[in-house]
């Protein structure tokens, strides 16, 4: 893993998947063993058992203990607010008030949350000859959502009501929230939330087609977007380097299945490519080794 890093110029990788409890303590120390500064880990919570009166400070308690382990952050995953179910067989909803004690002690521990809610829009659309996203559909059907019992627009109200609820704690909203084709939607968002920020993974092709916008986008928000990667997959890192960095035109994407169109590069100023790349996570992110990066 060091040398994949350093031949890509990567100081710090960070692992959304920490977990909690002993799991999450173990991985932060061998981090702190064998990549000194290098590797940051992320807890995790279970949602599923919410029905429990003490479900809430037992999960406060947990995250406090991770957090002294090592944990920079918390990490929320999409299956939580859409699939995961209560006693009765309810969605849990992410913006169910019983959550609010771990979005506030999140504020008071200084750590961010990266949320991922839903998935892109045309998932609830059918895989058709009208869907752009007909090839990542028949291919992988396991990932529609034609018939989920809540509309796309309702998992993302429910995400952000809850941003907007709990302003004193910072949100790194995962896949640029699902509004990478919508960044004028997406801005007014970032304007009425300073707590929201935005990271960049599984959606640099809906970038690439629109250079001129993002490049707009990215100036303006400059402070507010991270870079991310959905997988740590080495030989998928240059696409995006060269959509961000470079002015080529016309070039593909990693996956065909996930975007068969072409992209060009949007060729961020040196500045706002120091502040996705790494200087808003450190900001960000408690801990980060500052002194690894050129400022």
């Amino acid at each position: 893993l060091k040398s994949e890093m350093d031949a890509m110029n990567m100081s710090i990788i960070v692992n959304l998947s920490g977990g909690t409890g002993e799991n999450l303590k173990n991985m932060a120390d061998s981090a702190k063993r064998y990549l000194p500064g290098r590797f940051v880990v992320f807890a995790n919570i279970n949602i599923k058992s919410i029905d429990d009166p003490t479900w809430a400070e037992n999960t406060v308690k947990a995250l406090e203990n991770d957090v002294k382990n090592g944990a920079r952050g918390l990490k929320i995953y999409k299956s939580q607010g859409m699939d995961d179910k209560d006693s009765q067989g309810k969605r849990i909803k992410i913006n169910d008030p019983r959550i609010d004690p771990v979005w506030a002690k999140c504020g008071q521990l200084g750590i961010p949350v990266l949320i991922h809610s839903g998935d892109p829009a045309a998932f609830w659309q059918p895989a058709d000859e009208n869907n752009e996203r007909w090839l990542e559909l028949k291919t992988r059907s396991g990932r529609t959502r034609e018939n989920f019992e809540a509309s796309w627009e309702e998992i993302m109200n429910e995400q952000l009501s809850m941003i907007k609820k709990h302003s004193k704690t910072t949100f790194i909203n995962a896949h640029m929230s699902w509004y990478p084709n919508n960044l004028d939607k997406l801005a007014g968002l970032l304007d009425d939330m300073p707590n929201m920020n935005v990271e960049i993974g599984a959606v640099i092709a809906e970038l690439g087609r629109q250079p001129r916008q993002a490049k707009k986008f990215f100036t303006k928000y400059q402070d507010r977007v991270l870079f991310g990667k959905d997988s740590y997959v080495v030989n998928e890192y240059p696409t995006y380097f060269r959509v961000l960095e470079t002015s080529d035109e016309y070039f593909p994407y990693h996956k065909r299945y996930h975007a068969f169109w072409r992209m060009y590069g949007i060729e961020l100023d040196d500045e706002v490519l120091r502040k996705v790349y790494y200087k808003n996570a450190l900001r960000i992110i408690p801990g980060l080794e500052g002194s690894k990066f050129p400022q």
